[in-house]
């Protein structure tokens, strides 16, 4: 299960990474008890274009190179967050001042947390 886990997780940051998606954090939700999902990946973009691409680019890697389709998302009537469902994987992808306001990160801080490089 772990290497499903690893090569899901691999598509979706390399789905983000494609269209340039900044600040991407994972949060190992698996040891949380109360959790709904074993990973929360958050990035942002920097407009409405960007996040809907970015999310885009997620489901079509993520279908390439895993196999795998979203059991659903949300957000794409306005871009400013879009939720990306995997399952035991829930992408989020934000605008910037979005994601500060909702601040999952410190929602969930009990979570290992892995913070990436941003690609140039």
């Amino acid at each position: 299960m772990l290497k499903k886990h690893n090569a899901l997780l691999d598509a979706v940051i390399a789905g983000i990474q494609e269209k340039k998606g900044q600040n991407i954090t994972i949060l190992d939700m698996s040891e949380i008890e109360s959790s709904i999902c074993d990973y929360f990946v958050v990035c942002e973009g920097t407009s409405t274009t960007q996040v809907d691409s970015i999310a885009d680019s997620v489901v079509d890697v993520v279908r390439e190179r895993a196999g795998e389709k979203p059991l659903h998302d949300e957000g794409r009537e306005n871009s400013l967050w879009i939720l990306i469902d995997y399952s035991d994987i829930v992408v989020h992808v934000f605008q910037k001042e979005v994601r500060e306001f909702y601040a999952l990160e410190s929602l969930w801080s009990d979570a290992k947390r892995t913070d990436l490089e941003n690609e140039i």
